[in-house]
């Protein structure tokens, strides 16, 4: 992936590794950066982000409640409000994330990078814990992150395993990859264990089939990243599970983040921690 037109200054999404989550959520707001935002802010939580119009709230957070590994909220507006007041503050849901898709109907209509003329009193916005808060602990505890080595997306895959239905939304799980060292999977499980409010341990290790994933090579969403021989696939549950109940349940509209283009919040990590 080139990262010339994503991040200023020809840098990479490393180069934000130190900077505050106020300050990466600024230069989002001016357009400055529209890339994935892994390994940014670290030691700062990301979230997913599903806005719906108000008829369809109590159904997705009953969904949410259901899903937990997948969807565990980390915060929920008030009809219409774009301001945020759990997970950071000063910060506006409709412009600080570095890429929205809007839905319709189900359908995919249209990627952008704010969604300030899409704006309704009916909004409701839900915050939803991500995976990539829990590498940076990772990290630290010398597991490797290979979308971070590779300066891409983490790869994404729909799965055969159904999630918990509520109201109009169904679907199946959606998981993201990363390949972990065989002696190192233990640590993983071990650290991410301790965050479940950021999807927490893998919910499958090993052969991509077992879960409906035919060609681990070709994420459903995402970019492919390098496994190494003495590497093995670890699948976390993903906030991207959302969207995939999105297209099965078709409400009439809905805005989410793009795959990888997370909100920033204001939340240490270590405060998601048992």
């Amino acid at each position: 992936m080139s990262i010339e037109k994503l991040y200023p200054d020809g840098k990479e999404a490393s180069d934000y590794e130190l900077v505050s989550p106020k300050s990466v959520r600024e230069l989002i707001r001016k357009k400055e950066i529209t890339g994935p935002t892994s390994g940014m802010s670290a030691g700062y939580a990301q979230a997913n982000l599903v806005i719906l119009p108000k008829k369809y709230a109590f159904d997705f957070l009953l969904f949410s409640m259901r899903n937990p590994k997948s969807c565990p909220i980390l915060e929920v507006t008030e009809p219409g409000c774009r301001m945020l007041d759990i997970t950071a503050r000063e910060a506006d849901i409709a412009t600080d994330i570095p890429k929205y898709r809007i839905y319709k109907d189900g359908q995919l209509t249209e990627e952008v990078t704010d969604v300030e003329k899409y704006w309704r009193d009916d909004l409701v916005s839900f915050l939803i814990g991500c995976s990539f808060s829990f590498e940076a602990d990772l990290l630290q505890a010398d597991v490797p992150v290979r979308q971070i080595e590779e300066n891409c997306n983490v790869p994404m895959y729909l799965t055969n395993i159904p999630c918990k239905s509520a109201g109009i939304f169904h679907g199946n799980m959606v998981v993201s990859m990363r390949p972990i060292p065989y002696e190192l999977v233990p640590k993983a499980v071990m650290i991410t264990g301790q965050m479940p409010k950021v999807h927490g341990a893998p919910i499958h290790i090993g052969n991509p089939e077992h879960i409906g994933i035919k060609d681990i090579s070709h994420p459903d969403f995402g970019d492919m990243v390098t496994i190494r021989e003495n590497e093995v696939p670890v699948f976390w549950p993903c906030g991207v599970t959302p969207q995939a109940a999105v297209m099965a349940s078709k409400p009439d509209f809905c805005i989410t983040h793009a795959p990888g283009h997370m909100f920033i919040t204001d939340i240490k990590n270590i405060n998601l921690k048992y």
